[in-house]
């Protein structure tokens, strides 16, 4: 039986990564049964498959592994940490993209990791941001890759998590956050293309075409496992089109809320705008950041107006 990961897929054609080697070959491309297609199942960057070799010499994925998570956009699956790359300036950060980001990884159980990049263009807003999600209880990173400043300190996490075991880490954030940039400074056989900034709109132009994973073997030396993705289109996330999670689940994506649970005045409180809520209280005292308990509310409200049907 011939295993791998899928890592990388373009037009229908899937290149996958061999648990061990076939005919003396480490990867092979493959497309997926004509039953997906009518099953409309889409093979995904991540995805542990089954393979099988017709007798004219085509691969062929005969089956989906389970998953450990999927997630629409991008279309990736397995994900183990998602690096969300922030930006002090050009572009401006919204912190609700990020909040948002975050929640969809922590009903996934995915591990975010946050980074503060180009902190030499406003160091006090920079601060301010690492503040905001470091006392949030997350892993945070201070960087300025034209100042070379934190990238080590990524790079001993990502060396440190991938050691033992073989996770996919996915980095994302806002076009122009400066992710192909900041992963160049890590690894620099990576050779991604960066785009420059659009100065009129602030927006980057996305050069990234396609979700890739890159073995981080490769990338960190023998002993390293696991892989390393760009990811396109983390800044299109959208609740009002993508049934990511359900009302009832959003409290339980906000760990730095955890330590209210139960004592509320009310049972059911919305943590919104009850008298006695727990986690209202500490917002207003600073034990909880209000720009995240802001975002809270702002999805809150989504879920909770997006009509049943949809």
């Amino acid at each position: 039986m011939i295993q791998g990961t899928v890592i990388k897929g373009v037009g229908g054609l899937y290149t996958v990564m061999l648990d061990s080697e076939y005919n003396g070959q480490k990867t092979i491309n493959v497309r997926g049964r004509g039953s997906f297609r009518y099953e409309k199942t889409l093979l995904l960057a991540g995805d542990r498959v089954e393979i099988e070799c017709v007798s004219d010499g085509e691969f062929f994925c005969k089956k989906i592994l389970e998953r450990k998570n999927s997630l629409i956009r991008p279309p990736l699956s397995n994900l183990d940490y998602i690096f969300v790359v922030i930006s002090s300036k050009k572009p401006a950060p919204s912190l609700f993209i990020v909040d948002k980001m975050i929640a969809i990884a922590e009903y996934n159980k995915i591990e975010p990791v946050i980074i503060v990049s180009k902190s030499d263009l406003d160091s006090e807003f920079a601060e301010e941001i690492y503040s905001i999600y470091k006392k949030s209880g997350f892993s945070t990173f201070l960087t300025s890759s034209y100042e070379n400043e934190g990238v080590s300190e990524v790079y001993d996490f990502l060396k440190e998590i991938t050691r033992e075991n073989a996770p996919v880490c996915a980095f994302a954030g806002a076009s122009g956050a400066g992710k192909s940039t900041l992963m160049n400074a890590l690894f620099p056989t990576l050779s991604l293309k960066t785009g420059d900034l659009s100065e009129k709109i602030e927006r980057g132009k996305n050069t990234t075409r396609h979700t890739e994973l890159f073995p981080l073997k490769d990338l960190l030396g023998e002993g390293f496992n696991g892989y390393l993705a760009d990811t396109p289109g983390f800044s299109l996330l959208d609740f009002e089109r993508f049934d990511f999670f359900s009302l009832e689940d959003l409290f339980d994506t906000f760990r730095d809320f955890q330590d209210v649970t139960g004592k509320c005045k009310y049972t059911k409180c919305s943590h919104t705008k009850e008298d006695g809520c727990e986690l209202l209280r500490l917002v207003d005292c600073g034990e909880i950041i209000k720009s995240r308990h802001d975002s809270y509310v702002e999805l809150y409200t989504t879920l909770k107006n997006k009509p049943k049907w949809k």
